[in-house]
């Protein structure tokens, strides 16, 4: 066998595996829950801006971007810009890449890939800091609800004519507005592509942690997620990226639109 392909095989296996030993989700649940007080999402960057993820979840994202090579980046939940900012790093380096083996000279100002934030409340001095970084040319914000139907009708108009769309759900986290945000904008997605629900872990995190929340136990991404695959047969979760990773705030969240 190719060594590469053996490689790929072998490492198949051992996410198979993972997935399969039930000792290790609670000791996932365990770890989330110990470092939470720490504020441990809060900790990590990309290119000088914050970024309040999961360094793993981060790493999935950037392979989803290699392996579906998406135009456009639809992320709800701006924050810091730290996301945006990956996203659009990551949509160059695609441009680049597409450049080498095209053998053509790269304008990175030309590019039409595009990463479209959403947020209802978009900070002056995080809207400075996006808006001056050096990949601000491949970033467009909408400032409003990711649910109201002006802004669904904007972001709409925006994706019409790109092949590839992916899209990041990342705002309020109560049920009702994600399964809105799924329901505007997952059909977006293109066959193939991802809509990746973050934060679908609170479900699985104790009751009391998000007291002061709107959302909490029975009311949070993953329920939402749940109700919008029982009436939607485009969409399937990716259990094998679930199980690479086993660290991570989008338990079940990683759905793949399937075609």
């Amino acid at each position: 066998m190719n060594p590469s392909a053996e490689f790929e095989r072998s490492v198949a296996d051992d996410i198979q595996r993972m997935g399969r030993d039930p000792t290790l989700w609670p000791l996932t649940l365990s770890w989330v829950e110990a470092t939470s007080p720490h504020r441990y999402t809060y900790h990590f960057s990309f290119l000088g801006r914050p970024l309040i993820q999961f360094p793993q979840d981060m790493v999935a994202i950037q392979e989803l971007i290699w392996r579906t090579r998406p135009d456009l980046i639809i992320e709800t939940g701006i924050a810091h810009g730290g996301s945006l900012v990956m996203s659009a790093a990551m949509l160059a380096m695609l441009d680049y890449c597409d450049a080498v083996a095209a053998g053509t000279t790269l304008d990175p100002t030309a590019s039409r890939r595009r990463v479209l934030g959403v947020d209802i409340d978009i900070r002056p001095h995080n809207r400075e800091a996006i808006e001056s970084h050096p990949l601000s040319h491949m970033i467009d914000m909408v400032q409003g609800s990711a649910i109201d139907a002006e802004v669904v009708a904007r972001v709409a108009r925006a994706a019409a004519g790109y092949q590839r769309v992916m899209v990041l759900l990342d705002s309020n986290h109560t049920h009702e507005h994600v399964l809105a945000e799924l329901q505007a904008y997952a059909p977006l997605v293109t066959p193939g592509g991802y809509c990746v629900v973050f934060d679908t872990l609170i479900e699985d995190m104790p009751a009391d942690m998000f007291a002061d929340r709107p959302w909490g136990k029975g009311d949070n991404p993953k329920t939402a997620v749940a109700a919008f695959l029982e009436g939607n047969a485009d969409f399937e979760v990716d259990q094998a990226l679930e199980s690479k990773l086993l660290i991570t705030v989008a338990p079940g969240g990683y759905l793949r639109r399937r075609g």
